[in-house]
């Protein structure tokens, strides 16, 4: 074999190894979404963090003595964070001709959720939430021996106003059609004033017989951070294993040329492959 033939077969092998190095874009790419992968993957182990300290201060809270409810010196201070999902108690007169039926699903099925102003000592009104009732019975008539004219003491749970509507559907007032409780909404369509910025699911217990099913609130947060932190970190080491292969394969591969011997076993070999522009002559 002549020079010229060792020369050119280094330069093919030379444009060999450079068609098989990564570019330099897809590199940093590579390398932005490594970090951004494992970004995610820290997020989702403290978003867990934050859900799981969550979850335990609502069930200390619904699972503690009912309490007043916040005097309306403190409504405005009232927000999910501090005070949702309280166990409360109050007192006073249901405005039966005032309610407001939101639509719902529930365990018992398809139907509503009966909205009454509660009137307390003081004037103001607090919306409770009586519970369920199914589509048939949606008009009060149905259920007059469960709409208590006198004083009622109810026990329940504070819940914060829903002003966004329901899934994909929003509250029509004007044509009284609700989807979500929403108490500024609603006090204004019926004329309330001195509203509670909240409202109250009244408990099974302050249910009255003939009226709404109580008690059938649902406290559930999903729980699937510790899947997705999973995922990022996984997805994050392929990339990474992915790197590594294709830096540390094309460094292993340059290695090998430098090294190889001339004349050696390996090196004949080479002489009748497709390598063999990688011979050095042995002088």
């Amino acid at each position: 074999m002549n020079d010229i033939g060792t020369v050119t077969g280094k330069d093919g092998d030379a444009r060999s190894e450079a068609a098989r190095s990564p570019s330099l874009w897809l590199t940093v790419l590579s390398l932005v979404a490594f970090v951004i992968l494992i970004a995610l993957g820290v997020w989702q182990v403290e978003r867990r963090a934050w859900k799981l300290a969550l979850i335990d201060r609502v069930e200390q809270r619904v699972h503690a003595p009912a309490q007043p409810i916040p005097s309306p010196a403190a409504w405005p201070a009232v927000s999910a964070a501090s005070d949702e999902y309280r166990h409360v108690s109050l007192s006073g007169h249901l405005l039966h001709d005032g309610e407001t039926l939101v639509q719902a699903v529930t365990e018992e099925g398809p139907g509503y959720w009966v909205l009454t102003p509660l009137q307390r000592d003081d004037g103001t009104l607090v919306l409770i939430n009586r519970g369920f009732v199914p589509s048939e019975r949606r008009d009060a008539s149905t259920r007059r021996d469960g709409n208590p004219e006198g004083r009622v003491e109810i026990t329940g749970l504070l819940r914060i106003t829903e002003p966004r509507g329901g899934f994909l559907r929003n509250n029509v007032p004007q044509h009284n059609r609700w989807y979500s409780r929403d108490v500024a909404a609603i006090a204004a369509a019926r004329g309330l004033r001195e509203v509670a910025p909240f409202f109250v699911d009244a408990d099974a217990g302050s249910q009255i017989a003939g009226g709404p099913i109580g008690g059938l609130t649902v406290i559930r947060f999903p729980n699937n951070h510790l899947i997705y932190a999973l995922t990022w970190f996984a997805l994050a080491f392929m990339l990474a294993g992915r790197l590594f292969v294709t830096f540390g394969g094309g460094l292993f591969r340059r290695k090998r040329f430098v090294h190889d011997k001339a004349g050696g076993s390996d090196a004949v070999a080479r002489r009748t492959g497709s390598d063999a522009g990688t011979i050095v002559e042995p002088t």
